[in-house]
């Protein structure tokens, strides 16, 4: 097809080349040109590239669960949706803390870190906030990741994001995927209340998706000065039990809202009200 109208064009061009006054050869040329080029484009069977199809990722793409009109869908959808990046998160940390139990095996037995051990541990000590001069030897810092690599039970974070977003209807979920109400310092790092009190700095950070606001929701959990009680409790249920209670480890949440002992109680309702636990059988 191409091919034939290739040289219907060359003849109409042969024609002209006789008739300057009406068409330059030029302007065939041209036009011939682009014709041709237009044809074999559009025949091209090349596949169409998805990423041009559809460049939006759909993770970052908070759910609009305003729109939900009953209370227990809306409930048990966002519940639902959350859930997975919680378990996500959870297994990553589980897989890492089994890695950093061999290294406090090393250390235990008396044994000197090679250098990439040591390395290894340095770097997640980095990654995990600790300030290292702190730390008399590598034993000690053993023993403190020991204490910060760890999950954080579905329930209780479920709890914290239904309460902090509002069962993922607030301007920061939606606008910045944050379902856990965490604050940033930079100007620009995220939202600035409406109700900000005069002279305060904070805004509440905005997240690429909803997996990133999780992230950092646990890490800050794992490693923020504010909740090392929760953190040496978790370590005790361990020792003892091996299971984590979340209505125990909520009382180390007292730091993380300005509502204290009744932002506790809050999350510890939640959990009751709406069967939590069952979530961490899963």
């Amino acid at each position: 097809m191409i091919k034939w109208l290739a040289n219907i064009l060359m003849k109409n061009l042969l024609d002209n080349i006789h008739r300057p006054l009406l068409v330059s050869l030029t302007s065939l040329i041209v036009v011939s040109v682009c014709l041709i080029l237009g044809l074999q484009f559009l025949s091209s069977e090349d596949p169409v590239d998805p990423e041009l199809v559809n460049d939006h990722d759909p993770v970052n793409v908070f759910p609009d669960f305003t729109s939900i009109q009953s209370v227990a869908v809306k409930k048990q959808q966002f519940l639902d949706y959350l859930q997975d990046y919680i378990v996500a998160e959870n297994t990553a940390i589980e897989a890492l803390r089994k890695e950093l139990e061999s290294y406090a095996d090393i250390s235990n037995s008396g044994l000197t870190f090679s250098p990439r051990e040591r390395r290894w541990v340095l770097s997640l000590a980095e990654a995990y906030r600790m300030e290292l001069s702190q730390f008399a030897s590598d034993q000690d810092i053993i023993n403190e990741l020991i204490l910060r690599v760890d999950v954080i039970p579905v329930s209780l974070a479920l709890a914290q994001a239904a309460n902090e977003s509002a069962w993922g209807t607030s301007r920061f979920a939606l606008e910045g995927n944050n379902v856990f109400g965490q604050w940033c310092y930079k100007k620009g790092c995220g939202i600035v209340p409406a109700e900000r009190r005069s002279g305060a700095t904070h805004e509440v950070k905005s997240f690429t998706s909803v997996e990133r606001s999780v992230q950092a929701y646990i890490l800050n959990i794992n490693s923020h000065p504010s909740y090392s009680y929760l953190r040496e409790v978790r370590a005790v249920m361990r020792e003892r039990q091996g299971r984590l209670d979340p209505m125990g480890l909520a009382y180390g949440l007292d730091r993380y809202s300005e509502r204290g002992n009744n932002y506790v109680d809050e999350v510890r309702n939640l959990i009751i009200q709406n069967n939590l636990r069952l979530r961490d059988e899963g």
